[in-house]
């Protein structure tokens, strides 16, 4: 079943007043893992972090390996567009340069490449968001493969010129809705890698706590004892997704990583729902998942705010 969620287009600005002055990072967010798995190019080669033991596969056995591919890696349904619309804010984007490209253009990637540039997509984000001038988006670029320290410059100066004046520096600590607002900063780019240093307009990595488990009951584990140890002071993501390793997945052809997500489905929701955001050592903050489309996912995260609303309620 697929769930009308277009409500959820402009959640953050209709959130109650009481939670203006909140620090985002106290927020429950929802996210999308591997966001941009659902344009991947099944014709492309395999990412240069593949092995060399998979590559010699894939070359002779491509019937094969390719709808595993096809099966496994595609983590969303969604375009980034509807993602959005849906209530999505996080996005977990890895990104990557294709082999003997001889253009400057950059790609994502999943095991295999995209087919979308990673300039086109932010270009919809940013058209995207002119129409939604109270919601914010957190980017996080990731796992950077094939790019030279020169083409590190140009893609970052080609974010900032699609982003401009949107883009929330990384000096603004704990910014709140209300904050970003006065400031019109609708995006706050995560960039993992040494080149973001001199670029005061992108964050750091976000921490992303992933369980690598098959069943929800290994994931949920993972994640409560992470909730022991408490959470970081800034932004960091919940990794609600499930990982199939390739023993499993040559074991079960048939499965796809769409009917694991929803097999084990319910019983993730029903933990989710148990969970409170804020600034706790057990809170949440964003919850990234698979296929946002196919459960009650991300307004499911969003009424999680208001346990924020009934605790202030309490105080006074």
């Amino acid at each position: 079943m697929v769930w009308e969620q277009e409500l959820c287009a402009d959640w953050m600005s209709l959130l109650p007043q009481e939670l203006w002055e909140l620090a985002l990072c106290h927020l429950a967010i929802p996210g999308s893992h591997d966001a941009m798995s659902y344009c991947l190019d099944i014709s492309a080669p395999l990412v240069r972090s593949e092995s060399n033991t998979f590559r010699m596969l894939d070359r002779f056995f491509s019937f094969l390996t390719r709808p595993a591919i096809c099966s496994w890696a595609t983590t969303q349904e969604w375009d980034i567009v509807h993602q959005l619309n849906t209530g999505i804010r996080y996005f977990d984007l890895r990104i990557a340069r294709r082999p003997q490209d001889t253009s400057d253009d950059i790609y994502f990637k999943h095991i295999i490449y995209t087919t979308s540039t990673v300039l086109e997509t932010m270009k919809e984000v940013a058209s995207w968001l002119e129409f939604h001038p109270k919601e914010v988006v957190i980017l996080a670029c990731r796992q950077f493969e094939g790019l030279s320290n020169e083409l590190h410059e140009t893609f970052i100066q080609s974010l900032k010129m699609v982003f401009g004046s949107k883009l929330c520096p990384r000096n603004e600590n704990l910014p709140t809705l209300s904050s970003l607002w006065a400031s019109g900063y609708q995006v706050l780019l995560s960039y993992d890698d040494q080149a973001a240093e001199k670029h005061p307009e992108l964050w750091p990595a976000i921490p992303y706590l992933w369980a690598n488990q098959r069943t929800a009951e290994g994931l949920l584990q993972y994640l409560d004892r992470e909730k022991e140890t408490g959470r970081p002071e800034d932004f960091f993501v919940s990794g609600l997704n499930l990982t199939a390793g390739r023993i499993f997945i040559a074991l079960h052809p048939w499965q796809s990583l769409r009917t694991l997500t929803l097999q084990n489905a319910q019983h993730l929701m029903d933990w989710l729902r148990e969970q409170q955001p804020g600034p706790n050592s057990s809170s949440l903050n964003i919850i990234a998942g698979d296929f946002v489309g196919l459960v009650h996912f991300c307004p499911l995260i969003i009424a999680l705010n208001q346990k924020l609303v009934q605790l202030k309620t309490e105080e006074h």
